[in-house]
C-alpha cells in the first residue's frame, strides 16, 4: 500500500469512527429500541428505584440504547445489568466473569 492510500485509510475510518452515534459503541450484549432519548427517564431516576429495592449501584451508563448498571444486588452479586431506558424493565444481569445469572425471555 502506498503512503497516500494508507493515508487515505487513516482518514476515512477516522472520519467514519466520529460520525457514528454513541450507541454504535454499545458493547454488543444487548440492544433496545428505545426511541430518542429525549423520552427516556433518567439514569437517576433508576439508580434510585435500584437503591430502592436493595442495589448498591457503583456506575450507569448508556450502551446499546439501554441503560447498563454496574453494581451489587440485594443477594450481594456484584453484576453488569441493562435495563430499559423507559420502562426500566430488567433485561440482562451477569455476574463478574460473564455468567449469565438473569434473562428476560424473548416474546
Amino acid at each position: 500500500m502506498k503512503f497516500t492510500e494508507a493515508m487515505l485509510a487513516i482518514a476515512a475510518a477516522t472520519a467514519m469512527s466520529t460520525a457514528m452515534p454513541e450507541s454504535a459503541y454499545a458493547s454488543g450484549k444487548l440492544k433496545c429500541e428505545a426511541g430518542p432519548e429525549s423520552g427516556w427517564k433518567s439514569r437517576d431516576a433508576l439508580e434510585e428505584k435500584l437503591k430502592k429495592d436493595g442495589w448498591s449501584v457503583r456506575k450507569s451508563k448508556v450502551d446499546g440504547g439501554c441503560y447498563e448498571v454496574y453494581g451489587t444486588t440485594p443477594q450481594g452479586d456484584r453484576v453488569e445489568a441493562y435495563f430499559h431506558p423507559i420502562t426500566f424493565e430488567k433485561l440482562l444481569v451477569t455476574k463478574r466473569g460473564g455468567k449469565v445469572i438473569f434473562r428476560k425471555a424473548e416474546q
